[in-house]
């Protein structure tokens, strides 16, 4: 099983810190941003130590290819009503592109972005323009749109609607999904009946499309359209659930990664946070739910 989580990138020691981190996780893939997803401040790649990434991963049996990237949250191929920032949109995507071929990964998630004030279709029909313009740039890269969880008038909330985003796309090797659980969730999917889930996907879009999978419980009712995550067995969708869908024969050759939140912990004066995943993965891995979750990682967090 591959799985892993979401890790940092800072420096001094950059893409072959995330790989470290990643290790102390216990995990055998994660995934990263090349920089801030909020802006478009990038370190060059030459520094990024990818070389020395790259041989960590070999001496710890992981591989490149299922390293994840994610594309910046400013990127919104959907926006109709200001070319400018369209445009923009198109030149970071390109940058992130040749940043993620560039590291030696093959898979880039994005997010297919918000229609505004525009119509949905004519939306989804500029996401489908802008991913064609890019994919025949760069064939080699597999981009992976995220199914979302329906916040204001974000596209890419149905699986008919992500179904039209990848019938569009001329290279089809070039185009897949990311299925994230707590978006499903939220925009109103069942995930505790598993097999027709999957069968509907499998259905409509194609279970060959599905390369990753973002494994987060939610904070919110089935269908809310919120967004928020929660950690592995602390949410709507539970700890059964979850392990059932990664856990499926359906879904065996799929790459899981963990983007639940970093658990806060109160002391005197201040607030502290530490990362759960570690815990999260042995949970889903030993199928066996842990309610001392929050109790193990402040003991295991003090010790460092």
């Amino acid at each position: 099983m591959l799985l892993g989580s979401h890790v940092g990138m800072s420096s001094p020691e950059y893409l072959l810190g995330s790989c470290k981190e990643a290790l102390s996780y216990q995990a055998n893939t994660f995934m990263f941003y090349t920089g801030a997803p909020q802006n478009t401040i990038r370190t060059n790649v030459n520094q990024l130590k990818i070389k020395e990434a790259q041989q960590f991963l070999k001496e710890h049996d992981m591989h490149i290819e299922n390293v994840i990237v994610h594309a910046p949250y400013l990127i919104n191929l959907a926006n109709c009503e200001d070319d400018e920032k369209y445009q923009l949109s198109l030149r970071l995507l390109t940058t992130e592109i040749e940043r993620t071929l560039t590291i030696g990964c093959k898979y880039l998630v994005l997010h297919p972005g918000s229609a505004l004030k525009a119509d949905r279709n004519l939306a989804i029909h500029h996401v489908i323009e802008g991913l064609n313009q890019v994919t025949t740039k760069y064939p080699n890269i597999t981009i992976l749109i995220e199914t979302m969880a329906g916040k204001g008038s974000e596209i890419g909330i149905s699986f008919e609607e992500i179904k039209q985003m990848i019938s569009g796309i001329k290279n089809q090797n070039s185009i897949g999904v990311c299925l994230d659980t707590c978006h499903i969730h939220d925009a109103g999917y069942d995930i505790q009946n598993i097999d027709v889930l999957l069968e509907q996907f499998d259905n409509i879009i194609g279970l060959d499309k599905l390369k990753v999978c973002h494994l987060n419980d939610s904070k919110n009712l089935c269908g809310d359209k919120k967004d928020r995550h929660a950690n592995i067995g602390y949410g709507q969708i539970g700890f059964d659930a979850l392990c059932a869908f990664i856990h499926h024969p359906l879904l065996q050759d799929k790459i899981f990664i963990l983007e639940t939140p970093w658990i806060s912990y109160s002391l005197e004066n201040s607030k502290v946070s530490y990362p759960p995943y570690r815990f999260e993965i042995e949970m889903l891995r030993k199928q066996q739910f842990d309610p001392n979750l929050m109790n193990h990682v402040w003991n295991y967090y003090q010790t460092k």
